[in-house]
């Protein structure tokens, strides 16, 4: 490890995006704590990386993102870890973890399931870690979008989706929500704070996140068009690179793909949608709306 090390929390971080993320971060030296729900993944993720990266500080936490008794279970369990290693401040969270759903499906907390692994799962491990990323010197969230944001709109009578779920419906609302998200969150924190957000774009990445909990048409179009797709290690980039770099410039941007930031949809940075979706989340999360800023 060197001085210039940075402590990193990545959910998803098992397997396609994620783990490929993890790998590179890994080749960068940071410290990393990966979050995933499969024990066998975790398993198998940790052995990889602790025998190609046997100097890395690594420890992974299980927990299912759909539950939000998990994810605070999850905050209380980064935070040990952190306390294990001797540090008082989180660098890094990136919100890598989705979810595509073939079929309407409620969790736990009765929330439909990709906006509440996609949307709400961010939004809330964000708010119980930001406490320790405000410690930073420069503390940065990174939440995994898509180009899917465009061309849609949050359905706000029926943010669910129960009487007219479709999968790829779904799906760009979620994304839609990340980017809304993170626009709220930078304005919230103000432009004084030290802790700044980003959306990430990856582009289409060849992984099997649409074939996990799919089945039919849907199963059989996300194989065909994933194929097309980039490589996981060249959809990491833009992770790796907000992760990593000491000094991003284009300080007012927040919407990169290709390690470079592009504009998001226009309804994506519209201030009355934002606060909406931001009050809503709270209130879903059981959270008080306002941030504690530094």
């Amino acid at each position: 490890m060197t001085k210039n090390s940075k402590t990193i929390v990545l959910t998803g971080a098992t397997s396609g995006l994620g783990l490929a993320t993890m790998q590179g971060l890994a080749d960068e030296g940071h410290r990393l704590i990966g979050v995933a729900r499969s024990p066998e993944k975790i398993a198998a993720a940790e052995k990889s990386l602790r025998e190609a990266h046997p100097d890395v500080e690594l420890n992974f936490l299980r927990a299912d993102l759909s539950s939000q008794s998990q994810i605070r279970n999850l905050a209380e369990e980064v935070e040990g870890v952190l306390r294990l290693w001797g540090l008082d401040h989180l660098d890094v969270l990136v919100n890598n973890a989705g979810a595509v759903t073939s079929w309407y499906a409620q969790t736990e907390d009765g929330y439909e399931r990709q906006f509440a692994v996609n949307h709400l799962a961010p939004f809330l491990l964000t708010h119980l870690l930001l406490p320790d990323l405000q410690k930073a010197p420069k503390g940065r969230v990174l939440t995994v979008s898509s180009g899917s944001h465009r061309h849609t709109r949050v359905h706000w009578k029926d943010v669910m989706l129960s009487r007219h779920y479709g999968t790829l419906r779904a799906y760009k609302q979620s994304k839609l929500a990340n980017v809304l998200f993170t626009y709220e969150l930078n304005r919230r924190l103000g432009p004084e704070s030290k802790v700044r957000a980003y959306a990430v774009d990856p582009g289409l990445v060849n992984t099997q996140i649409g074939a996990k909990d799919t089945s039919g048409f849907v199963k059989w179009f996300w194989g065909r068009r994933s194929r097309h797709g980039n490589p996981p290690e060249i959809a990491a980039e833009t992770s790796i690179y907000l992760a990593c770099r000491s000094s991003i410039p284009y300080h007012d941007q927040w919407y990169w793909k290709e390690c470079h930031p592009i504009p998001p949809s226009p309804y994506s940075s519209k201030p009355e949608a934002a606060k909406r979706l931001w009050q809503l989340s709270a209130r879903l999360c059981g959270i008080e709306e306002d941030l504690k800023t530094e």
